[in-house]
């Protein structure tokens, strides 16, 4: 497996068979956990299609296996990725984590996508909407 990323957050590593692998770690794990595979099982319902798709969930590992969403972006003005994190809030979901790092670009059809949704906010559910990301 390729590392991708490794914090105190989150171990991220993807497969050779092009599956991410990322397992939760650090302050508030368990709930960054539970937290995100809600949101990507709430986008899937919704037909959401330039997001990862949730492959497996490993609760006791605070473990998810996902698709790939292709490979990081380098560049992009902030003016489209702006655009890019907006088109999220039709499928009922505001990402709150609205970093460059978290746009990806999918070759096969040229569609950027996001990814890293535990801080994200679901805008139909207030009760799941306490935010989990670390302030300063």
């Amino acid at each position: 497996m390729h590392e991708m990323k490794d914090t105190a957050r989150a171990l991220v590593r993807i497969g050779y068979d092009s599956r991410v692998h990322k397992t939760f770690r650090g302050h508030q794990a368990r709930e960054r956990f539970e937290h995100e595979v809600r949101v990507l099982r709430h986008l899937e319902a919704k037909g959401c299609t330039f997001v990862p798709r949730l492959l497996e969930v490993d609760p006791a590992q605070l473990k998810i296996v996902t698709t790939n969403c292709g490979t990081r972006v380098d560049h992009l003005s902030a003016e489209r990725q702006a655009e890019v994190f907006a088109e999220l809030e039709p499928f009922g979901v505001r990402h709150e984590d609205r970093e460059l790092r978290n746009i990806t670009y999918r070759a096969s059809d040229g569609r950027f996508c996001i990814i890293d949704f535990e801080f994200a906010t679901l805008l139909d559910d207030p009760s799941a909407n306490a935010s989990l990301k670390p302030t300063g």
